[in-house]
């Protein structure tokens, strides 16, 4: 398989193929009347990382799709990647998942069909450790290759989360650190070490199964995970799809070590930039804090990123005892705060 490096058969990778948020926004805009749906209880209106729908007994059903272009060279590992990402959607949402079908575009004409089967096999993998079947799929011959899931979960209403209901003085933490796409553009340009590679395959690869567990905690109020428009957009989308602002120590942010090794090379993917000026009007950065680094971290565009969480204080014991029962206590410490509205959305201190 290694004659087949997948990421030189597409022109971006992973989670940094998103559409530009501007653009998006322009995407999306419509004027067709659609009538009311009082089951709905998540839809279109708000940007946030599944739909749910109220089943009439209390649960609500999840359901996301998410797919992309290789983020790594090895198929297996790509299918893994790709299918993690797309059930942390319903993690996100304090559900838990239940089916995913497979969505598959192949240049068969440029890679064999034997390859495409492990990409299959890295996505049972990953929906085995979640405890769900890859029940089907749809697939097409595409220039380039492609790889997701659609995903369904299932949430008790009164723990649905959602990514625009946050409260002032609330407390943000988050689950992984960032830089995976730092890392991710590294490999691409073969500079990567094999010992960062392999801990860039760990951070991809794993699943954000504390989210059904920080769910049910009813002291979170809000919930995302971080993924194509970096930390920055992510976040700007919580604070101000609550009317509220950020105060973040950059400090406090946890940042792949390896990232930073990458990031004093220049080496970085091109939806950085792109992520930056969708945000930056909206950003105030402390001289203190080394911008040329701050710039490329911030934007840097995560696939199967951590959990951002919005918690009241008097339940940031709970969430830390999440954390901990997830192996996850080494970002067991808010990276900030949320407060009244500002003129800029989000403060780094």
């Amino acid at each position: 398989m290694s004659e087949f490096r997948l990421t030189k058969f597409s022109h971006g990778g992973g989670c940094g193929c998103k559409i530009a948020p501007s653009v998006l926004s322009s995407i999306l805009q419509s004027d067709t009347i659609v009538p009311e749906n009082k089951n709905l209880l998540v839809g279109n209106a708000s940007n946030d990382d599944a739909a749910a729908y109220d089943l009439g007994n209390g649960t609500a059903l999840i359901s996301t799709t998410d797919f992309f272009m290789p983020i790594v060279d090895d198929a297996f590992s790509f299918g893994r990647i790709a299918s993690a990402n797309a059930i942390s959607d319903v993690y996100a949402m304090g559900g838990k998942p239940i089916l995913a079908i497979a969505i598959l575009g192949w240049p068969i004409d440029k890679i064999p069909a034997s390859v495409a089967r492990q990409v299959l096999e890295g996505a049972r993998s990953i929906c085995l450790e979640a405890g769900i079947p890859l029940a089907g799929g749809h697939s097409i011959d595409s220039p380039e290759p492609i790889f997701g899931l659609a995903v369904s979960g299932l949430v008790n209403i009164e723990h649905l989360k959602r990514n625009n209901t946050a409260q002032e003085n609330d407390l943000l933490f988050i689950t992984k650190p960032i830089g995976v796409g730092i890392m991710a553009t590294a490999q691409k340009r073969e500079k990567i070490s094999e010992a960062h590679l392999q801990q860039l395959l760990k951070q991809l690869g794993t699943l954000n199964k504390a989210g059904e567990a920080l769910g049910k905690i009813a002291g979170v109020h809000a919930m995302t995970d971080v993924t194509g428009f970096g930390l920055l957009g992510h976040l700007t989308e919580m604070a101000e799809g609550s009317g509220l602002s950020a105060e973040i120590e950059y400090a406090n942010i946890p940042i792949l070590e390896a990232a930073l090794e990458y990031q004093k090379q220049k080496i970085g993917p091109g939806a950085t930039a792109r992520n930056w000026n969708s945000y930056c009007s909206k950003v105030s950065i402390a001289s203190s804090i080394n911008e040329e680094e701050a710039l490329q971290l911030l934007p840097d565009p995560q696939t199967n990123g951590g959990l951002l969480i919005a918690v009241a204080p008097e339940a940031a014991h709970e969430v830390i005892a999440v954390f901990e029962s997830f192996g996850i206590a080494a970002y067991a410490k808010p990276i900030g705060k949320l407060k009244a509205k500002t003129e800029k959305v989000i403060h780094f201190i």
